[in-house]
Parts: structure tokens; sequence; C-alpha cells
């Protein structure tokens, strides 16, 4: 059996399965399963500190994504694409689809946004309806400080639009604090259900805009509108997936029931990386480091698919490469939700360890122990 240790999909608790595999009711008449749904969509609000409605859409984490932009887009639209990433700038494209004039912001792609910058350029130039960013872009780990950003944003009258797919649960998000407007999530990641779900929480300025556009959404099944007065009405647009939404269900109970996965998450975050480094591994980026996933440079010589194969053959554990412009000259490592484990990361780092080694790596310190020494200092009691 292979050991998912991957960006997401992640692996997923015994709970959550068996959620899944539970007898099914018809969703579009079972008044009982709107009562769950809604249920379920306002404990996802409230882990994020909101009242904002939350939807559930039958689609993987690009679904959330995509509706957020075909829900607000008319044609002609401006939109700021803050790009310091692979899927930062891919939310031009979204953008471009529905009519819209995306306005690329280019930044260093191995670091975090500098807000600074942001600020200054916003005073130049703040036309836009909505702007779109990344908290944790997954490809290389970079992690943008939303926190600061949206605030930002909202002071020029510009909506926001997060796609926390990654982070979310990994790292803190506070959907009110933050000022964002549209939040999209995904069911794989930091959540630990299997893929096949977004949500997206819905500000009343969001809900503004969409309401009062000129023309209609040019789509149906990405349409967050479609969703409007569901329950009251007693109908879904779409028959809605419930053996997946039980185990998102499941999942979501599992973290409210944990008062520490964010401590988790950065104790083990930041183990993972000072392990790397002082293994003499590089990390990729620069700065802004996320708790979700460590991404590090292939040391010279060697190819991604010599390292994923051998762990993957000799150890059972798979990790990931990555893609677009990081294609064959990194590795990730996932440590996020149900992957987030001492025991699991001791172990990885150990097939990591024993893989480069054998593949003539010099590396400077055993990383599965130097590992277990950083948490001992740095916690008690987590596993």
């Amino acid at each position: 059996m292979i050991k998912l240790m991957t960006p997401g999909p992640t692996q997923v608790l015994e709970n959550v399965r068996m959620a899944r595999s539970t007898e099914c009711t018809n969703p579009d008449l079972d008044a009982d399963f709107f009562d769950f749904y809604k249920d379920t969509c306002q404990l996802i609000s409230s882990l994020l500190h909101t009242k904002n409605e939350t939807l559930i859409l039958g689609g993987e984490g690009i679904l959330g994504l995509e509706a957020a932009c075909a829900s607000l887009t008319e044609p002609g639209d401006k939109a700021l694409v803050i790009d310091n990433g692979i899927f930062g700038k891919g939310f031009a494209d979204f953008v471009r689809i529905y009519g819209g004039v995306p306005d690329i912001y280019h930044a260093d792609y191995e670091r975090e946004i500098d807000v600074e910058a942001l600020a200054d350029y916003l005073n130049e130039h703040d036309d836009y309806k909505y702007a779109t960013v990344v908290h944790c872009d997954t490809p290389s780990g970079i992690l943008n400080d939303i926190s600061r950003i949206c605030p930002l944003l909202k002071q020029h009258g510009i909506l926001t639009v997060v796609d926390a797919v990654s982070s979310m649960f990994g790292e803190y998000v506070d959907v009110d604090q933050f000022q964002i407007d549209l939040l999209c999530g995904g069911s794989q990641k930091a959540v630990s259900a299997p893929p096949g779900l977004t949500f997206v929480t819905i500000s009343g300025d969001a809900r503004r805009a969409m309401k009062t556009r000129k023309t209609q959404i040019a789509s149906f099944y990405a349409n967050l509108m479609a969703f409007e007065n569901y329950y009251e009405n007693k109908w879904f647009p779409y028959t809605m997936p419930i053996s997946d939404i039980k185990g998102l269900r499941a999942a979501f109970d599992n973290i409210a029931a944990d008062s520490e996965m964010l401590n988790l998450h950065k104790t083990i975050g930041s183990a993972v990386r000072e392990t790397l480094t002082a293994a003499g591994l590089r990390l990729h980026q620069k700065s802004g480091f996320s708790n979700t996933v460590t991404v590090f440079d292939i040391p010279d010589g060697l190819r991604d698919e010599q390292i994923l194969n051998a762990v993957k053959q000799k150890h059972h554990i798979l990790l990931a490469g990555s893609f677009d412009e990081l294609t064959g000259k990194v590795i990730r490592i996932g440590h996020m939700g149900a992957n987030a484990t001492v025991s699991n990361l001791t172990e990885t780092l150990y097939a990591l360890d024993d893989t480069l080694r054998s593949l003539g790596v010099k590396l400077l310190v055993p990383m599965d122990e130097y590992f277990r020494q950083l948490i001992r200092k740095q916690s008690h009691g987590i596993e």
C-alpha cells in the first residue's frame, strides 16, 4: 500500500471513509439532507470565523476558483491577477474565459508578495472590480500574507478572491478579519477528504456584485447564484454528491474537534524545513514558507523521477514533483491534514534520506533522527 505524502490529495482518516459508505438517500427530495447540507456549510463558515454563507459545490477545487470568477466577471471587467506562482497566474485564464480583462501583477516567484510594493502599485492602478490572490501556491510552496493583502485591496474598493485550497486549516484563515469576499477551498488538502468537492464563502459585497450584474453569468455549473434560496425552496441546481458530502462533514467534524491543528502544522512545517536545510538540501523559495507543503530543489545531477520512483518503489511513499516552469526542478512534501503527524514525517524523511544517499548525495545529517530531535525540543506529545 502506498502512503500519500503529497501536497494533495492527502491521506483520508477511517471515519471519513466510513461516513462516505453510509446508506444514501435522494438529496433532491429528502428534506433532512437539505438540513444536513446547510448545517455542514454553517460549520465550515464558523471554522473560518465568518457568518458569510458557504456553498459546497460538486467538483474539485478548481471549480470553486472558476465559479468565483464566473460569478463576478462581466464582459470588459478589469481584474487584478496577483501573480507570484503558477496557480496565481492561472487565474488570468478564468478572467478571460468570462470576458474579463486580466491585469497581471507580476512578482518574484521565490518570495511572498511584497505588500508595500503592491500598495504603491495600487496607488496608481486601482480601477479593478476584483483581485485574485493565492494564499499558498502549491507548486512552489509560497505563502502570501492575505491578512494584509486583502484589507489593502478593500481599501481601494476592490473585491477579493482568495485561493486557499492548500492552506486553510493548515494556516490560520479568518474570512471576516482578512476581509475576504470569496474564499475558495477544496476537500483533498488539509481537510483530508477525498478529492471531488470545493466550497466557497460569499461575502455581502460579493453577493451584491453578483446580483447587480447587467449580464447573465455565462455558466450554469460555475454559477454561484444558482444556489440562491436553495434551502427555502428545497431545490439544488444539480444533484448533490451525497456520499462525498457525508465524508466532508466527518472531515470537518475532525477539524472542529482538533484545537491543536494549526500548532501542529506550524511545528511540523518548521521542523521539516530545518531538517532539509541541515542536511544540505536547498529549499526552493527564499521566503514565504508554508506550513502545509515544503519544496526543495533537486540536487545537481539527479532527475526528479529518480528520487520519486525510488521512494515509491522501496519505501512505498508517494512524494510529488511539480509542473509548468518547475517541471523536473523540485520535489514537494505534503505535510497537511492527516499527513501532518510526526510518525508520517519521520518515515518520509527516512525514506528520502535513504534514497538520496543511494543516489550519491552526501547529506550532512540523518534526516529522520534530526527531525525527531527538533520535535522533542519544540513540543511535547505531538504525534
